[in-house]
């Protein structure tokens, strides 16, 4: 019995020492890797601005119908937008005018919570304002959002539907 037990942990203790790396070739592949990292795609402020642009119309056209969802999941994603503005595009001088947002989203919140139609007008005026002052504010002037006229897609209901 002493015998198998010992051939065990030999076996055990042998199989726990592979093959050791050198430093060196260990070095090599975190280079490799950061270097992977420093050229994956990261989008830019303009992406994350074109996609607040569409969740901009989207909750406009679900918070005029009453679609409290739907809009509250737009606002939701606007901010989401905005975190990740903060996360990847530190560089940008403009990400220091994004906490002027804050008001007016949570304008938006309390009229989804309220269900308040005429609140959510205020709100996302507020918001659209809000949005091209920061423009003003970081010499993107020529940039003007409005209130949209027209839904962004055809293929979207933004009334609430039935159950």
């Amino acid at each position: 019995m002493k015998i198998w037990i010992s051939a065990i942990v030999l076996y055990l203790v042998a199989s726990c020492g592979g093959p050791v790396q050198d430093t060196a070739s260990l070095q090599a592949q975190v280079d490799s890797l950061q270097r992977r990292v420093e050229n994956s795609y990261r989008p830019g402020l303009g992406e994350f601005m074109s996609g607040i642009q569409v969740h901009h119309a989207k909750l406009w056209f679900a918070g005029k119908a009453g679609n409290w969802g739907l809009a509250d999941f737009e606002t939701k994603e606007i901010q989401e937008a905005i975190d990740d503005i903060n996360l990847y595009c530190t560089d940008r001088p403009e990400v220091a005018s994004l906490p002027m947002i804050k008001a007016p989203l949570d304008s938006i919140y309390e009229a989804i919570h309220n269900k308040s139609t005429v609140q959510f007008k205020s709100g996302f005026l507020l918001l659209t304002n809000t949005c091209n002052n920061c423009h003003r504010a970081t010499k993107h002037e020529f940039n003007v959002i409005q209130i949209p006229v027209t839904p962004p897609f055809t293929n979207q209901i933004f009334e609430k539907q039935p159950k």
